[in-house]
């Protein structure tokens, strides 16, 4: 065998032992979805709104308007398509935006939907323009153009579609073109889960996964899942783990603080990537202002995965600032790691403005 059959090998192995994980995760996850708006929780006036939508589609007899779910992700975007599918008593199809580059890809799925099945196309912003502009006609007239032939020779044959509801999740709704978002009947933004909502989902997962924890035990988890139920779970799952090994199996305060202790989460939900940033940005560059790809580096991370994964929780949490001179510690990031802020800094004013230098 030559190395690149030893490589392909590998990666096939790879791929396999991958998918087993990531299959049981999925198990896990889907076990703990619910099943109807009756169970899920919180988002309260998006279940008021969503529940008097499907209930009018039901007794009208009709498809339902399509919906869009916009909001952070691990907030319920994926669990509400699949209630809209089984409170209307439909089949859902599930796929996503970088899926499909072309418009062939999209006109595929559309042709084979049923009538009233329920298509959930995540993160939607991140779909080709070809598919997109295809996606408008579809929406509003239930049929698209499909082109054969090239040049002066191609043939658009029309294609009827059954009735069909779209649900598209965004987690950057910005970026979704107005002619595409006024087309859905129903818009709504997912907020981030107050803790006593969060107590809820974990008990309920609790419940389910056959775990025995209390109120201080739920608390303790909820109040470190940076206000998402995804997270939550994924952390019920880590201190059940800890339970079993190092406990009798019940969770209390302080066993899901030694337990994500352990798994390096801290008081305020802060993993070792927020960590390593706010203690970049203070030790080595003053509490900044610093550029976003020096900060990076700093960590060993990628610019987007900075971006994209720690910034969002940090800056809602008031412990880091976007300036346009780059990013700048608060008073509270300081504060979170136990040192003190420098009364100035030879980077200029940013700090000054901020610690009233």
């Amino acid at each position: 065998m030559n190395w690149d059959d030893t490589t392909d090998a590998a990666s096939a192995e790879e791929r396999l032992v991958g998918s087993v994980a990531d299959r049981e995760d999925q198990a896990v996850e889907a076990a703990l979805r619910p099943k109807d708006l009756g169970e899920f929780i919180g988002q309260e006036k998006v279940r008021e709104q969503l529940d008097l939508v499907l209930r009018a589609a039901r007794a009208r007899g009709a498809t339902a308007d399509h919906v869009l779910l916009s909001g952070a992700p691990g907030l319920g975007k994926t669990t509400l398509s699949m209630i809209i599918a089984a409170e209307m008593g439909a089949p859902i199809r599930i796929t996503s935006g970088p899926a499909i580059q072309h418009a062939g890809d999209l006109a595929a799925i559309l042709s084979s939907l049923q009538e009233g099945e329920v298509l959930f196309l995540d993160e939607i912003h991140r779909m080709s323009r070809p598919a997109e502009e295809m996606l408008y006609m579809a929406m509003e007239d239930f049929r698209v153009d499909v082109v054969v032939g090239k040049g002066p020779g191609a043939t658009a044959i029309p294609l009827e579609l059954p009735p069909f509801t779209l649900v598209g999740a965004t987690t950057r709704a910005g970026l979704l073109p107005p002619p595409l978002r006024d087309r859905f009947g129903f818009t709504a933004h997912m907020e981030f889960y107050e803790p006593t909502e969060l107590e809820r989902v974990v008990h309920r997962s609790a419940s389910l996964l056959d775990v025995e924890i209390d109120t201080d035990g739920a608390a303790e988890i909820a109040g470190r899942s940076r206000g998402t139920p995804r997270i939550a779970n994924r952390l019920l799952r880590r201190v059940r783990d800890y339970a079993q090994v190092k406990a009798d199996g019940i969770i209390d305060r302080d066993i899901a603080a030694a337990a994500l202790k352990v798994y390096e989460v801290d008081a305020r939900g802060l993993d070792r990537l927020d960590r390593a940033v706010l203690q970049a940005l203070l030790k080595l560059f003053g509490g900044g202002p610093v550029g976003l790809s020096t900060l990076a580096v700093a960590v060993g991370e990628e610019r987007e995965t900075v971006e994209e994964v720690a910034e969002p929780f940090l800056v809602r949490e008031g412990l880091l600032a976007r300036t346009p001179r780059g990013r700048v510690a608060t008073p509270a990031a300081w504060a979170h790691l136990g040192l003190t802020p420098p009364r100035s800094t030879a980077a200029g004013g940013g700090q000054q403005d901020l610690f009233g230098a």
